[in-house]
Formats: C-alpha cells, sequence, structure tokens
C-alpha cells in the first residue's frame, strides 16, 4: 500500500471561504487539494456537515500551511501591506 502523501490541514465551513484559503496558501506556493460532499457542492450551504470543506497539503509542506492558515486566521482587512481595504 503506498503511503499517503497529503495531510488534513483544516476544515472549513462553505466552498468560499475554502477557495479564498487555498488561494492563499498557493500565493505562497503550498499546493492544495479541497474535498467535500458532493451534496454540498450540488446545494450550496454552510449548514451541518453539508458546507464542510477540508482541505489538503502535501505532508512536507504542513507545517508551513499551518503557520500560514493561522496568520490567514489572525489576519484583518487592515493587515494589508498597503493598508488597504478590500
Amino acid at each position: 500500500m503506498d503511503e499517503m502523501t497529503w495531510e488534513k490541514l483544516a476544515e472549513v465551513y462553505g466552498r468560499l471561504e475554502a477557495d479564498v484559503v487555498k488561494s492563499y496558501l498557493e500565493a505562497a506556493g503550498i499546493p492544495v487539494e479541497l474535498f467535500q460532499e458532493t451534496i454540498g457542492q450540488l446545494i450550496p450551504t454552510n449548514l451541518d456537515t453539508f458546507g464542510r470543506v477540508q482541505l489538503f497539503v502535501p505532508k512536507e509542506k504542513l507545517e508551513e500551511a499551518r503557520k500560514l492558515f493561522e496568520d490567514y486566521q489572525n489576519s484583518t482587512p487592515t493587515d494589508f501591506p498597503d493598508g488597504e481595504e478590500i
């Protein structure tokens, strides 16, 4: 059996949030794979487990991804380098 090369980084609620985090990590050079139950993809919802999206990263990038994800969670719009809000 092949050893798993991807590790679960986090779980977020909603595909939009997952796509934002994915883009943030990929901008830092960390590949990301998203996993979401099919019904959550077909019906836009953030309720219960249907809106849950799991983010996976390569094992060798896990620690770096954890740090970036923590920074992302603690950031605010005023944390942008130019001071502009979005």
